[in-house]
């Protein structure tokens, strides 16, 4: 059976699958109203389940005209990679941050599903115990995955 959660975020996902330009503009109280739940299981889904490592940005404005705006990231990758890059330099990242942005490039498909497997499988908590901080290791590979999918020279 799938949680309220799964449900906003499945919904919201359809919306903007269906929208022209990947944006979509909403209000929270319409939301909890076709959900029947509060406000801020709302705010719970929009910021787990659409941050920017997902390859969402989000914009909104409170009050009694206020709005939300989703707006997934362009799947040409370049500058927003670019701008992880330069977020995660050196940062420590937990597994559950390194699956999701694993499995937002394979969403895009800037990786496979064969290499998502791999990554997951590398950078798992059980492979990267030994080496005293995993969730440092776990950063620095990401790091260079990302940097390798910015080079030109590889097809």
């Amino acid at each position: 059976m799938s949680t309220i959660a799964n449900q906003i975020e499945a919904y919201i996902k359809r919306l903007l699958a269906a929208s022209e330009n990947g944006v979509l503009e909403l209000k929270r109280s319409d939301l909890a109203e076709i959900f029947m739940c509060v406000p801020s299981q709302i705010n719970y889904v929009l910021s787990t389940r659409f941050s920017s490592s997902q390859g969402y940005l989000i914009e909104s404005r409170r009050g009694g005209g206020g709005y939300v705006r989703i707006i997934k990231l362009g799947k040409d990758g370049g500058n927003d990679l670019i701008a992880l890059l330069n977020n995660a330099k050196g940062q420590r990242v937990s597994r559950q941050a390194g699956e999701k942005l694993i499995q937002r490039l394979t969403e895009e498909e800037f990786i496979s599903q064969r290499e998502a497997m791999m990554l997951l499988a590398l950078t798992d908590d059980n492979v990267l115990k030994e080496s005293g901080d995993p969730e440092r290791l776990r950063g620095d590979l990401l790091n260079h995955l990302l940097l390798l999918l910015l080079r030109d020279d590889f097809s």
